[in-house]
């Protein structure tokens, strides 16, 4: 499959603003006084963490896929005017 290299950016950016608003977001909760308790962490903090995590994952894999189809639409241009 080609992507555009404007789905590209569009994918790239996606994943930038995954890993800005989930780590903001963890960061957040981790001053929420419900995430933790006696020293240990809560459930709450648990569910948001994991939550986090899997959105960060995926966002690290679709910005991945952005990457990726920048860097084929740079080399079919490269291809398509040599010299």
């Amino acid at each position: 499959m080609k992507l555009t290299r404007g789905k590209s950016v569009f994918l790239l950016l996606f994943g930038l603003w995954s890993w800005f608003i989930w780590v903001t977001l963890v960061i957040n909760v981790s001053q929420d006084p419900r995430a933790f308790s006696g020293g240990s962490a809560t459930a709450f903090f648990y569910v948001h963490l994991t939550l986090a995590v899997i959105s960060v994952a995926f966002g690290t894999i679709i910005g991945w896929f952005g990457v990726r189809g920048l860097l084929a639409a740079r080399d079919r241009a490269g291809a398509a005017h040599p010299g």
